[in-house]
């Protein structure tokens, strides 16, 4: 119910504003319970004086961070899944990240969790009817290798989750791209071409970047995180050298990496060995510079391939006259498309695991499985306990089982109220 009114001061009677009241009966609103809603103006004027109106009327007090989503949990109408969404619904900057959140919000992820732990007490119904009853006359025969092939099943799909690469985490926390390659081969450029500001100061002299700048960015509505990395050289300089080794470290992390090289120096055979080394086939490369070759000298047909290290994904292009950026920009979309496994409408595929918890319950849950399969018919009662404590860990993500020791630093990451 929504009715306009003038919201007044409890004891002076003055107007604090003219505004719109919102009473949500029990069972209708976010938290099940009963709720007023007060929709003032904007002002921090009659904010400040409302709040302060409230605070003196006994049994009001301000909410603690996370409060309406713990009630709403507590009442049944989120499970933990579906607040993990939330948090991240508020949180997206992206529509990757968006979409990815708002399925889990609206209970997609709590449904497959669902369906992995009503599979696992399905198989351990018919051990402990074997416990109870036994194979012969009062039930069929073939109830325990029934119950191996079920197990078998769980354990391959949740295996198959696992192997996902982190595919979840990493679309909801960002994708980590760092970028590296020799000094003054155009690394910053090349940020502040992605960011489309002057995020990295860029001069002539090679070492300007002497630690990693990271910045996040929307890149074809996916969550980039990119670290510009200082060049790797060999230097005399104490704090160039911790920039350098911090460089390397930053490659060796990364979710993907992009190494820049001066077309000219590649032409010219001298690109480092240091450098060679932290290029793999997975590595993609960007040849700048293709606007000081001198034609007479290195052709700009020449093939650079001889002096690199082989590599699936490779362009030529001039970060500084914006020659063949288009191209190079268009490919790494698809590129981080194809290796995330998002398709061309930003639609990710769907991924169980978005957080790290749910990879420790998800882990724990198949060591119990695999203790189930190591087991014989002669144990079915220790057989029967591994699949209820498998049950039970995958009830963990969804909230289903007692989950105190977590509930606190699951809410605690929300703002005041909400």
């Amino acid at each position: 119910m929504m009715e306009r009114a003038e919201i007044v001061d409890p004891d002076t009677g003055e107007v604090l504003d003219d505004g719109l009241v919102v009473y949500f009966a029990a069972r209708k609103s976010f938290t099940t319970e009963p709720v007023l809603e007060l929709h003032t103006h904007s002002g921090r004027a009659i904010i400040s004086s409302v709040l302060h109106s409230l605070s003196r009327i006994r049994g009001c007090r301000l909410a603690e961070p996370g409060e309406f989503t713990r009630r709403a949990f507590e009442s049944g109408r989120l499970d933990l899944t579906q607040v993990e969404g939330l948090k991240d619904l508020i949180d997206a900057e992206t529509s990757v990240q968006r979409k990815l959140a708002l399925r889990a919000a609206g209970g997609a992820i709590r449904k497959k969790y669902d369906d992995l732990r009503e599979r696992i007490i399905y198989c351990l119904a018919m051990v402990e009817a074997i416990i109870d009853f036994g194979e012969g006359e009062e039930i069929e025969g073939g109830v325990w290798e029934k119950a191996q092939q079920k197990v078998s099943e769980l354990r391959s799909e949740i295996t198959g989750h696992l192997h996902d690469g982190r595919r979840g985490e990493i679309l909801r926390n960002g994708i980590r791209l760092a970028i590296f390659g020799p000094p003054n081969a155009g690394k910053s450029s090349l940020l502040n071409f992605l960011a489309q500001r002057e995020a990295a100061i860029v001069t002539p002299l090679p070492g300007t970047t002497r630690d990693v700048l990271e910045i996040s960015l929307d890149i074809g509505g996916m969550p980039v995180i990119v670290a510009d990395t200082a060049g790797l050289r060999k230097t005399e300089d104490l704090v160039e050298s911790i920039g350098i080794e911090r460089a390397r470290a930053a490659v060796a992390s990364a979710d993907i990496s992009l190494c820049v090289l001066s077309l000219p120096d590649v032409l010219s055979g001298s690109i480092p060995t240091s450098i060679k080394e932290l290029i793999s086939p997975d590595t993609l490369l960007l040849l700048n510079k293709t606007d000081i070759i001198d034609d007479d000298k290195q052709p700009r047909s020449a093939d650079p391939s001889a002096a690199l290290p082989v590599s699936e994904h490779r362009w030529q292009v001039s970060v500084n006259t914006g020659t063949g950026m288009k191209s190079f920009l268009d490919d790494f979309i698809q590129v981080l498309r194809d290796r995330f496994d998002i398709d061309s409408n930003g639609e990710d595929r769907e991924p169980l695991i978005t957080q790290a918890r749910h990879r420790i319950h998800l882990q724990n849950a198949l060591q119990y499985l695999d203790a189930f399969m190591a087991m014989g018919s002669e144990d079915v009662v220790f057989a029967a306990e591994e699949l209820r404590y498998a049950a039970q860990e995958v009830g963990k993500v969804s909230g289903a089982i007692g989950v105190e020791d977590i509930l606190d630093t699951v809410f605690k990451e929300f703002c005041i109220g909400k």
